[in-house]
């Protein structure tokens, strides 16, 4: 896991403490969380707890969330990653899931897309897993599109946590 991840613009690394400051920037933005709860950040500790949460994940399951940077300006952009979920969601548990936030200023330029592909390859290729799994807010349509970009395919539609989601897959064409 602590090798980063290289594309043509950016770097997947893991994420570190000495990232709170850029990570509350992303999550104590309303519009990040539009489709997220509408609960953005209010105290720098949530990302700093938040970003543990992310190394707890890469000590047990050897993957978790990673920092996007722009190789241009070596600036954090965002994160993306292959996530093991544990709980429950959708009649699927113990599933790997693929998400990415980013920086608003930083929308709309395909990073998501990049990142992505680079992260379902590494599942596939390196992890072996069968599938990637990912679910998004039902009005999201910016996420959606995003998905299906990365070659995953609505299954369907199911409630969690009170708001109406969206739910694709994508299966190993290795195995």
């Amino acid at each position: 896991m602590k090798d980063p991840i290289e594309t043509e613009r950016l770097v997947l690394r893991e994420l570190l403490l000495s990232d709170a400051e850029v990570m509350f920037e992303l999550d104590s933005n309303p519009n990040v969380h539009l489709y997220l709860g509408n609960k953005p950040f209010t105290k720098i500790e949530e990302s700093k707890a938040q970003i543990e949460n992310i190394q707890k994940q890469y000590k047990d399951f050897g993957t978790g969330r990673r920092a996007v940077i722009l190789k241009e300006t070596n600036e954090f952009i965002g994160w993306s990653g292959i996530k093991f979920i544990t709980n429950e969601i959708n009649n699927h548990q113990s599933f790997y899931e693929i998400g990415y936030r980013f920086i608003e200023k930083h929308w709309n330029k395909g990073y998501a897309t990049e990142a992505g592909k680079a992260f379902i390859d590494h599942a596939f290729r390196k992890m072996k897993v069968d599938a990637i799994y990912a679910y998004a807010d039902e009005g999201n349509q910016n996420s959606r599109k995003t998905l299906e970009k990365l070659g995953l395919r609505f299954v369907n539609s199911f409630e969690y946590e009170g708001e109406t989601q969206v739910w694709y897959e994508l299966n190993n064409p290795n195995l």
